[in-house]
């Protein structure tokens, strides 16, 4: 190994949208020879070596995820925990801190790459490795939710804290409403005799690493990212758009079969994320919404909480109205490749950064319908400040949607001829070709590599 590369160890949060996140920007390093060393849950893997481009540089290393009370037995992600019980896969993620110790040592790596383990960037320390925490989520929403200006650390945020920004936060049009206010004070609650909340960790997560880095263009997000820097005090390093490169496998043959058999840019696809579980009303005017529409559906969606099966959470009579042009799938599927097919035209998605990264590089109209906190700040900052999407309106008290609110966002971004219309797709046509722009992506990276040379003086 040459003595300008680097052996990066990389240990994302056990959610998919940060496992797959790390695995982009480890292809990104990995084609300029550095070597990474992977830690992933073990049933994971299958799914995401498909996504390893450099499988002689990126190891997966699969590690067990330790019991915890309380934790479904074989859960290893986000996915397989219902949300208000993650923390106990929080708990799990601190016990595997003598494994990760044992391989650090072992491994002997010039850096560590992290998220959610709070612990790690003292670890790595005490071992003489540097540390980076490399956010999956938007500078902005650091900014906003956690920055030291909120003096976190003296007294949990009230909801009507998080109404007003930062006081040197930069202008923008993020702004939430009183519903998503209130659940951000969730993050501060220590959990079930927790000795740490959520805020807690993150708060750690950054004040002890040696650099924070995002996935973002300064082009896009660079008064956040320097706000970022200035209040960490700590160098904030960006990888750039790190647009993923499209699986090396084809679109499984039914969806293949099913979308080729409509117009171009006519279907809307849904698809929120592993983690993001709809109530059942909420679920069914998400569904109904698409059937206002009058165009074809396809929707990615997990069942609703009161429903085993998306069969039996689905509206009375739909499936027959919908047949042959609508389907509800509550599997997984292939995102990136249904975000490229040349039938989809629209995409609703909750706004995790990683979908978002997905769809900005596609010609596909954004619909955004975020759920909670950094998807917030991503839906904002989509619709008001870069103007690339329509929010659907939400109530502004309980934060529920119609399904009129669901057709009315999807025809606005549809219709060719209407103003909004209009303003999105040019707005997205434009950054869609900065982002794709020749050499754009290497300067980033380059730069991401040198500062990472810096830090190691």
């Amino acid at each position: 190994m040459s003595d300008k590369t680097f052996h990066i160890v990389m240990y994302p949060w056990f959610a998919m949208g940060h496992l797959t996140s790390f695995l982009h920007i480890s292809n990104k390093l990995a084609e300029r020879g550095h070597r990474i060393s992977f830690f992933l849950p073990k049933k994971t893997q299958a799914k995401l070596e498909p996504l390893n481009l450099h499988k002689d540089l990126i190891s997966f290393i699969p590690i067990i995820v330790p019991h915890v009370d309380g934790l479904q037995p074989g859960a290893e992600t986000t996915a397989d925990v219902p949300f208000p019980l993650q923390f106990l896969l929080w708990n799990a993620i601190d016990l595997t801190a003598p494994l990760i110790e044992a391989s650090l040592r072992n491994l002997k790596p010039h850096f560590v790459f992290y998220d959610f383990a709070h612990w790690l960037p003292a670890l790595a320390r005490q071992l003489g490795i540097k540390s980076v925490q490399y956010c999956s989520i938007s500078p902005a929403s650091v900014g906003f939710l956690i920055s030291p200006e909120r003096k976190l650390d003296e007294k949990p945020l009230t909801a009507a804290d998080y109404m007003e920004p930062p006081p040197s936060f930069p202008s923008s049009s993020i702004k939430l409403r009183p519903f998503e206010a209130r659940h951000l004070t969730f993050a501060g609650v220590k959990q079930n005799g927790q000795d740490i909340s959520f805020l807690e960790r993150q708060l750690i997560s950054f004040n002890d690493s040696d650099a924070i880095s995002f996935k973002t263009c300064t082009e896009m997000e660079g008064p956040y990212c320097d706000y970022v820097e200035k209040q960490f005090k700590k160098p904030v390093i960006l990888a750039g758009p790190v647009v993923p490169k499209p699986p090396t496998t084809a679109l499984e043959e039914k969806w293949a079969k099913w979308l080729g058999s409509f117009k171009a840019k006519t279907v809307i696809f849904c698809a929120f994320g592993s983690e993001c579980i709809l109530k059942k009303d909420q679920f069914q005017e998400l569904v109904l919404g698409f059937e206002l529409t009058g165009l074809p559906f396809l929707a990615a969606l997990k069942p609703p909480m009161e429903a085993k099966t998306i069969e039996s959470a689905l509206p009375q009579g739909f499936e027959e109205r919908v047949k042959g042009r609508g389907v509800v799938h509550g599997d997984w599927v292939q995102q990136q490749l249904i975000l490229r097919h040349p039938s989809v035209g629209c995409f609703v998605t909750h706004c995790g950064s990683g979908s978002l990264s997905e769809a900005m590089v596609t010609e596909c109209q954004l619909v955004l319908v975020p759920h909670i906190g950094d998807q917030i700040i991503n839906a904002r900052l989509m619709g008001g400040d870069l103007k690339v999407g329509v929010e659907v309106e939400k109530g502004e008290e309980d934060g529920l949607f119609t399904s009129e609110g669901v057709c009315n966002a999807v025809k606005a971004v549809m219709d060719y001829d209407g103003e909004v219309g209009k303003e999105v797709r040019a707005n997205h046509a434009k950054l869609r070709e900065f982002l794709s722009s020749k050499g754009l992506e290497n300067s980033y990276i380059d730069n991401f590599v040198q500062k990472l040379h810096y830090l190691l003086k």
